[in-house]
């Protein structure tokens, strides 16, 4: 079964919806593939904003999604979460690095150990020095993961996956796809675990 997992790593969503579909795996027995994309090209191209810039100024719609956050950690029993200080963060390098990463086998490491530098132990991923510095501590070679970020073909790799994500339906992160069935925000977890099920059982 093809699903997927459209993601960039600035979205804390995304990093809570990464959290959770670990176990969608496990219990399924079905492998997520995860497609790295620039939040910021699919937004562009849909005309689409993030939260911070479109919840600006509305009177308690901001609360209540920390309310729905709270609840959602809660439910899943989530405690490495923590609101990075320097949001927004511009992802275009760490995003590059997941698609070089692909190619070398440390991809699942990769996704990992950066969503921690970003939302568990916050940090200004958007810092080269600090990208090298979090990954080496991480076991990974930041020097070969940056270098790799400035090769034409993972930049265009990275247009590639934003622009086809588009052309499927995306509009923001986190999205999911069971087949060619789209799912978006991470409350739709529970309805893309159905899906799978489902059609595993059709």
């Amino acid at each position: 079964m093809k699903i997927e997992f459209h993601f960039d790593f600035g979205s804390p969503n995304a990093y809570l919806s990464h959290l959770v579909l670990k176990g969608i795996e496990q219990r399924t027995g079905e492998k997520i593939q995860y497609v790295p994309v620039l939040l910021g090209g699919v937004f562009k191209a849909t005309g689409n904003a993030s939260p911070a810039v479109t919840l600006a100024g509305v009177k308690n719609k901001g609360e209540y999604q920390g309310i729905e956050t709270a609840r959602f950690l809660k439910k899943h029993g989530i405690t490495c979460y923590n609101r990075n200080p320097f949001f927004p963060v511009n992802t275009l390098q760490i995003m590059r690095g997941a698609i070089f990463a692909q190619g070398q086998g440390y991809f699942q490491q990769y996704v990992d150990e950066v969503y921690h530098h970003m939302w568990s132990e916050p940090k200004k991923m958007d810092e080269v020095d600090i990208i090298k510095s979090a990954l080496e501590s991480s076991g990974l070679p930041g020097d070969e993961i940056v270098a790799g970020t400035q090769d034409p073909a993972v930049k265009q790799a990275l247009i590639g996956n934003t622009e086809r994500s588009v052309e499927m339906g995306s509009f923001g992160s986190p999205t999911f796809y069971v087949e060619n069935e789209i799912f978006f925000g991470k409350d739709k977890l529970v309805d893309v675990e159905e899906e799978i099920n489902s059609r595993k059982e059709g």
